[in-house]
């Protein structure tokens, strides 16, 4: 029977688990024996005695170096990944290019290393989709962020002391996190609308209640996962020419794009930002990976010409409880894809297993990582 460890969170901000009481249950059901550390649920509303109900065994932090496997929700520090035993697996959000020493320190232990965000697009692989359901955390909190330092109301009023006229709010990127932003602030009261590259995403849009803001498709606008791709520097100057009326009008301006294994790309210019009314809030979903809005710093707030810019680089962890919930019933979806009476079975020709797996065997699989890996001395 393999042994499984759910760590307690290091990373700064970091309140959300990789597994609940419920999900316990489940692993224990494929035959695993769960270990999981004290505390490792306490920021996101999960006891430790409600882990012991659900049949874990609580344990100290040092039990993880004798795991077979290890989830997590970010990728661990090099010196913690170094301690992991060779063969085991860890299971987490590896955002391997930018965790190179963690990297190396999992390959030069032997550790079989999946990063969850690299989970394929394919109908058998939504169950353990973590960057939807992260997403759909994020951008609810991205609005209520919003509402909270936007100085005016979002719903229309109509009251004794005259009518208030509902927050215009613009959402910049319509994927999964854009649609809950535009979901949540319609429900909010507010007049929305939005924009992406991918024509596809129009009905979506206006199915939510919102206006659509066409400003082109490019030539490949998505990739075949259904993300989408960086665009040209021509394509991007006639999208920032469009946007900056629609800015302009905004009380609330929410930016969500991200390239999968890129930087960000910067849709917002600082000429674009100060076209905003003092009291705008802007929120930068993107923050932490480089940010779509030029000023935006991760983690910070920053207010500019009376614009507020808020960089909040971690959303879900915001909402820690429903965030882990999603995230841990992804997570027992995939150790479902491998995990057979209690033992771990991974085979590279299981096309999920083999997208994700990014070290195994001593070996660098993801090649931009081993690449980047190289060019900093191996």
């Amino acid at each position: 029977m393999a042994v499984i460890h759910v760590p307690r969170e290091c990373a700064d901000g970091e309140t959300r688990v990789a597994a609940i009481p419920e999900t316990v249950k489940g692993m224990a059901k494929l035959g695993l024996q769960v270990q999981v550390e004290r505390g490792a649920g306490g920021h996101a509303g999960f006891a430790d005695a409600d882990y012991q109900a659900a049949g874990a065994t609580l344990v100290d932090a040092a039990a993880r170096s004798a795991a077979d496997l290890v989830l997590g929700v970010q990728c661990p520090p090099p010196a913690v990944a170094a301690a992991q035993k060779p063969g085991s697996l860890l299971i987490c959000t590896l955002t391997p290019g930018a965790q190179l020493p963690a990297v190396r320190a999992l390959r030069d232990a032997k550790v079989t290393a999946m990063g969850l965000e690299f989970m394929p697009r394919i109908t058998r692989a939504q169950k353990m989709d973590i960057l939807s359901s992260q997403a759909t955390c994020g951008g609810y909190q991205a609005v209520l962020l919003a509402a909270v330092h936007l100085p005016k109301l979002f719903p229309l009023m109509m009251t004794a002391a005259g009518t208030i006229t509902p927050a215009r709010v613009l959402v910049l990127g319509a994927g999964v996190a854009g649609l809950q932003a535009i979901s949540t602030a319609r429900k909010l009261g507010a007049v929305v609308e939005a924009n992406d590259i991918r024509p596809a995403v129009k009905e979506q849009v206006e199915s939510l209640g919102a206006k659509f803001v066409d400003t082109g498709t490019p030539p490949d606008a998505e990739t075949k996962g259904g993300y989408a791709k960086e665009t040209g520097a021509e394509f991007l100057r006639k999208q920032r020419e469009i946007l900056s009326a629609h800015i302009a009008q905004a009380d609330v301006l929410i930016t969500t794009a991200l390239v999968p294994g890129k930087k960000a790309p910067v849709l917002v210019t600082a000429d674009m930002r100060k076209g905003m009314r003092p009291g705008s809030v802007i929120v930068d979903m993107a923050a932490g990976q480089g940010g779509n809005v030029e000023g935006s710093v991760a983690g910070q707030r920053v207010v500019v010409d009376g614009v507020t810019i808020l960089g909040d680089a971690n959303l879900p962890a915001q909402v820690a409880s429903d965030a882990s919930r999603m995230y841990a019933r992804n997570v027992l979806a995939f150790l479902g894809e491998f995990v057979k009476d209690g033992a771990a079975k991974v085979a590279m020709d299981n096309e999920i297993l083999s997208a994700v797996t990014i070290v195994h065997d001593g070996v660098v699989r993801h090649e931009p990582t081993a690449l980047a890996l190289a060019a900093h001395g191996g």
